[in-house]
């Protein structure tokens, strides 16, 4: 199985790379070509849950950071 990472753009998208599947409430799937594909988070999008770069122009601000665990075996 190939890696799937998530990274959240700073007051942007989430930036998913690898292959996956993305369906809807439904369990209709959307169309992904490629192993890349931003998801909207700002709301604004016309193709969610697609980013067509609306956080751009609606003013989105988000600068959250993960929080650091320490982890124990």
């Amino acid at each position: 199985m190939d890696e799937v990472t998530v990274k959240v753009r700073e007051s942007g998208p989430y930036l998913v790379r690898g292959k996956v599947t993305i369906t809807d409430c439904d369990g209709n799937r959307y169309v992904v070509e490629g192993d890349n594909v931003a998801l909207c988070r700002c709301g604004g999008s016309r193709t969610k849950p697609f980013c067509d770069g609306s956080h751009r122009e609606n003013g989105f601000c988000a600068t959250e950071r993960a929080t650091l665990v320490n982890e124990r075996a």
